[in-house]
């Protein structure tokens, strides 16, 4: 299943081109969208919602036609922007039942959503201050709130973390995570902040100058070649390190008891490999895996 089909997308701003020709599937779940300043997220996110007309080519969200229900799409779809979208004089819960009647909630029903979703959000105590004399956090957290009043299947998130300090992006994260995973709303999270998108995200979708670079699981990009192996050990261990050379099992490097290990030739199944070395010098494997390669590997990849 999908959230978004887009077929042969060409969107322009006059005489210059800002995405050509773009086709892509967006799954379910989770899904990070990342690409350098100018790659073409925003304009694809603006089109998406119907605010920008493409000069050719479709784009479908929840099976219903941006270009053609705009309104439709944007009933069915939460954003929470990047840039402050509070309307000053207005108290938080008054300000998020207004965005919900604004989605085409009845009044009470709208207002009744607002409270639950502040509380949700963690504003339950601020509801009935004025948005602008909110932190930058709580800023973060009502504009989240907004976007999820009326209940949306799907939720775009622009740089969901922006100015927030640790405590309180470390929040947002696990809002954001628990939003996806336990509530059922499929999120886009569009940020340049590649540990946000590893921490919530379960597919990636990479774009360079209005293409797409890379897309996939997050598994499936951060998986390495099958040459190259995680080791855990219980403590470090000297030895093993000579007894992998003697397998044709090259430590590459080490980081306390984690060893980075890459085959240069060995035969046979690399866990017997990997016990038998353990077992001539007394080491205790807790674990072993194929390496993972960083998000900033795999995003530097992509877009070079």
């Amino acid at each position: 299943m999908s959230v978004a089909e887009i077929e042969n997308l060409t969107v322009k701003y006059g005489s210059r081109t800002a995405i050509p020709n773009l086709s892509v599937s967006v799954p379910e779940g989770c899904i990070g969208l990342l690409g350098p300043n100018g790659a073409g997220k925003t304009t694809l996110i603006k089109t998406l919602l119907g605010f920008v007309q493409p000069a050719s080519g479709n784009a479908k969200v929840l099976g219903m036609d941006a270009a053609r229900e705009p309104l439709r799409v944007r009933q069915k779809v939460g954003l929470m922007p990047e840039v402050d979208c509070h309307i000053p004089g207005m108290n938080g819960v008054t300000f998020v039942a207004y965005a919900g009647e604004l989605c085409g909630m009845p009044a009470s029903q709208a207002l009744r959503r607002a409270h639950e979703t502040l509380e949700y959000c963690g504003l339950g105590e601020a509801r009935y201050r004025a948005v602008e004399t909110y932190s930058t956090g709580m800023k973060q957290r009502i504009k989240l709130a907004q976007a999820l009043v009326h209940g949306p299947k799907l939720l775009f998130l622009d740089e969901p973390t922006n100015g927030l300090d640790p405590d309180g992006r470390d929040e947002m994260l696990k809002l954001v995570r628990d939003i996806s995973q336990n509530k059922s709303v499929n999120v886009i999270v569009s940020s340049h902040l590649l540990p946000d998108i590893e921490r919530t995200c379960d597919s990636l979708i990479v774009m360079q100058k209005g293409k797409i670079a890379a897309q996939g699981s997050m598994a499936q990009m951060q998986e390495m070649s099958d040459t190259q192996y995680d080791v855990e050990l219980r403590i470090p261990n000297e030895a093993f390190i000579t007894a992998l050379a003697a397998r044709r099992l090259t430590v590459q490097n080490v980081i306390g008891s984690q060893y980075r290990v890459l085959n240069v030739g060995a035969d046979g199944d690399i866990g017997e490999l990997l016990f038998s070395a353990a077992k001539e010098t007394g080491a205790q494997v807790r674990g072993f895996r194929t390496a993972l390669r960083s998000l900033e590997d795999v995003f530097l990849e992509a877009v070079e």
